[in-house]
């Protein structure tokens, strides 16, 4: 797509807070030189763990922090320069359940529009209430909502001015199955329709079957930019999976992952994995419910995460 106008464009982008003023205390580099270009009609992935720089990058990307260096550009519109602009092309769902307690939920949104300036949008606000399973709460009061409907007001209202850059932040988080897969259908036919999509996720397996292209950020650097499909073909080609109530052996305990009794152990191939299984019979560990799958993305997360001084890519 050379030539073209990015949807997103992050340019150097470092921030950096002060010492906090307490002895011993030194500056935070939250971000650190953060470059790539998300194109037009992209479902974009921004991965990382807790304290890695997402909700930093998308502050600043949303308006609300400024950069210490760099530039963020929205449709070529500079976030901290052509705020107004680049807001326009901007709608943003957070990660915090914002509301106004005393408007209904279409209120909610009719008010919401007003902020750009937008009249006359009933027919657009019908539809948004229908595409999000809200069209029978429309006269219901925001305090009366459960959790997972006032998120979905959210994703109503960052869409009222229909933009064509749409950030979902954590958007499923604590949410009940159903929300998921509503959300992920509406979303997806906005991206059909040629809405660009950032999305950023604790959830791997939605990722891995939302987003084309993925940016994985760790300690406030990009260590991955790459196709989705491209970093599973790179990924490890197996995983090792089994049930124990036991111990691990020493040497197979840092490479593997562990969920309560689950165990995950990637695996380069049959004589890999006949190696671990060999060590856990030496070792006199009782497995079950064994299975050899294919590693997915959370087994390249993982891997990704794991890596000692991982280097920056390149975009």
């Amino acid at each position: 797509m050379a030539g073209f106008m990015p949807a997103i464009s992050f340019q150097s982008v470092s921030k950096v807070y002060p010492a906090s003023g307490r002895p011993g205390s030194a500056p935070l580099k939250a971000l650190d030189n953060v470059s790539f270009d998300i194109e037009e009609g992209e479902f974009f992935g921004l991965l990382g763990p807790n304290g890695a720089g997402k909700t930093t990058l998308i502050s600043i990307l949303a308006g609300l922090a400024r950069a210490s260096s760099g530039t963020v550009k929205v449709h070529g519109f500079d976030v901290q320069r052509d705020y107004v602009q680049a807001r326009r092309h901007l709608g943003i769902v957070p990660q915090e359940l914002v509301f106004d307690p005393f408007f209904t939920v279409r209120e909610a949104l009719v008010f919401q529009s007003g902020y750009f300036g937008i009249r006359d949008n009933a027919a657009w606000i019908d539809e948004l209430l229908a595409g999000l399973g809200l069209a029978d709460k429309a006269g219901a009061n925001m305090r009366q909502l459960s959790g997972g409907m006032k998120r979905r007001v959210l994703v109503a209202q960052a869409l009222v001015h229909r933009p064509p850059v749409i950030v979902l932040d954590e958007p499923t988080a604590g949410v009940d199955v159903e929300l998921r897969q509503t959300l992920w259908q509406f979303v997806a036919d906005l991206n059909r329709q040629g809405h660009t999509v950032l999305l950023t996720t604790h959830y791997l397996e939605e990722a891995e079957a939302l987003c084309a292209r993925l940016a994985m950020l760790k300690h406030g650097r990009v260590i991955a930019l790459e196709k989705t499909s491209t970093l599973l073909a790179n990924a490890t080609a197996s995983v090792l999976y089994f049930k124990t109530d036991a111990s691990l052996p020493a040497a197979l305990r840092p490479q593997a992952r562990v969920t309560g009794r689950i165990v995950e152990l990637p695996a380069q191939g049959p004589v890999e994995i006949e190696g671990h299984l060999a060590a856990l019979r030496q070792a006199g560990v009782a497995i079950e419910d064994v299975e050899i799958r294919k590693a997915d993305l959370e087994d390249v997360f993982f891997q990704l995460m794991s890596a000692p001084g991982a280097a920056g890519a390149t975009p």
